[in-house]
């Protein structure tokens, strides 16, 4: 055993403690916030979290490694549970012309680029990604396919995060079925997934039930199939037009849907009852310059859990800050600071079925935390486009200092 780890004297401590599944309604403003608390950590896992003075006087806290938190927000990490680590290269071309008044492209510019790009330069541009987000405070991170066109190209963004899993963060590997997959349903499922089962490449599928991708009926043979594989199941849905996303989760068992900014209120009601995440993706939609967000308030209200991600890409969102996705979530989604936390934390976890190692500080889980540079947690969606986070933790170890970032002062 190593030398255990005290983070002391938090000015706040937002633990995340409560209910066992998804926060819902009024528990998602819950964050279970100590003032002037201590985690204890020892072999990379929480084993106290409780107010400084008692915890700093227990007998395995007198020989711990100290990290001091005075004055500062000590929370969990960031759950970011949608991105697409590997997407190609920017689009700066589609941006000029997207802000010249173009609208967002519809056709793929470059169709085969993951296809002719080697496996190691996509490795080291996702790692880059990485490192970034771990700057930012996520200390967990899903990562999609949906950019290959090929199963080659498929092949090749999955195998890049197997290779990146565990540098410094867990990738939690999804394989998705998007509109530009030249195969179609029937070949990813039959050709591509077994594959990716046999080598262990993802543990979820995804599918873009979209009125310009695939009708009902296939999304839900696919999504059906995928579970008979072994694989947990996730939608893209309801970005661009109403679908049945809500009726195909409960059908499929699907452990979120992502995007959900079209849905009515009898979906709504449906979703409340149900144990699916609605994952809200509001950078996206500002990105492209759009005006209808998802309706948090009236899902909250409602009593379905939200999470929160980025929808990382290279196509509609090349942003990887999840405090900025906080921002926009409370000033265009009318969220309130603590209720985007949860939903960035908490919830984002039991969107990928983690949620009994993360998104929460509690005896037991991983000590996967970060410390910001700000007194009170509201400071995240006030100071918008600004990286508050001094420190993060992943499992008891320091992956990021800011204080080790030069500063040119003398």
């Amino acid at each position: 055993m190593g030398r255990p780890i005290l983070v002391r004297g938090a000015r706040q401590l937002l633990t995340l403690r409560g209910p066992a599944g998804p926060r819902r309604g009024s528990d998602l403003r819950n964050l279970g916030l100590l003032q002037d608390g201590s985690v204890l950590i020892v072999d990379g896992v929480i084993r106290e979290v409780g107010p400084t003075r008692r915890v700093e006087n227990l007998a395995i806290a007198r020989q711990a490694i100290e990290i001091s938190a005075a004055g500062r927000v000590v929370m969990p990490g960031f759950i970011d549970s949608h991105t697409h680590l590997v997407s190609g290269a920017p689009r700066l071309a589609e941006f000029e012309s997207m802000i010249a008044g173009a609208g967002p492209a519809e056709a793929d510019a470059h169709p085969l680029e993951i296809e002719a790009t080697s496996g190691s330069t996509l490795e080291y541009q996702a790692a880059r990604v990485i490192q970034d987000c771990v700057r930012e405070g996520t200390t967990t991170l899903e990562a999609k396919s949906g950019f290959g066109v090929t199963e080659a190209g498929e092949l090749k963004i999955l195998r890049a995060y197997a290779v990146l899993d565990e540098h410094p963060i867990p990738v939690v590997s999804t394989a998705m079925l998007s509109a530009s997959f030249a195969g179609g349903p029937l070949e990813y499922l039959t050709r591509l997934l077994p594959i990716v089962r046999r080598r262990g490449l993802a543990e979820f599928v995804d599918v873009e039930y979209e009125d310009h991708a695939f009708p009902y009926e296939e999304c839900r043979r696919f999504l059906r199939a995928a579970r008979q594989f072994g694989f947990g199941v996730k939608m893209h849905a309801g970005q661009r037009s109403p679908t049945r996303a809500p009726e195909l989760a409960l059908e499929t068992g699907a452990a979120s849907i992502d995007h959900s900014v079209y849905l009515d209120e009898l979906q709504t009601a449906l979703l409340a009852r149900s144990n699916t995440i609605a994952t809200l993706l509001p950078g996206s939609v500002f990105y492209q310059g759009g005006e209808r967000y998802a309706q948090a308030r009236r899902l909250i209200d409602a009593g379905v859990a939200v999470a929160l991600a980025t929808n990382y890409n290279s196509r509609t969102c090349p942003s990887h800050n999840m405090q900025m996705m906080i921002a926009l979530a409370c000033r265009a989604m009318l969220m309130t600071p603590a209720e985007a936390i949860s939903a960035a934390t908490v919830n984002g976890a039991h969107a990928l079925r983690r949620a009994d190692r993360a998104g929460s500080i509690e005896h037991g889980k991983d000590a996967d935390l970060i410390i910001l540079a700000a007194p009170d947690y509201r400071e995240l969606p006030y100071h918008f486009g600004v990286n508050l986070v001094e420190q993060t933790i992943r499992r008891g170890r320091v992956v990021y200092n800011r204080a080790d970032v030069p500063t040119g002062a003398e």
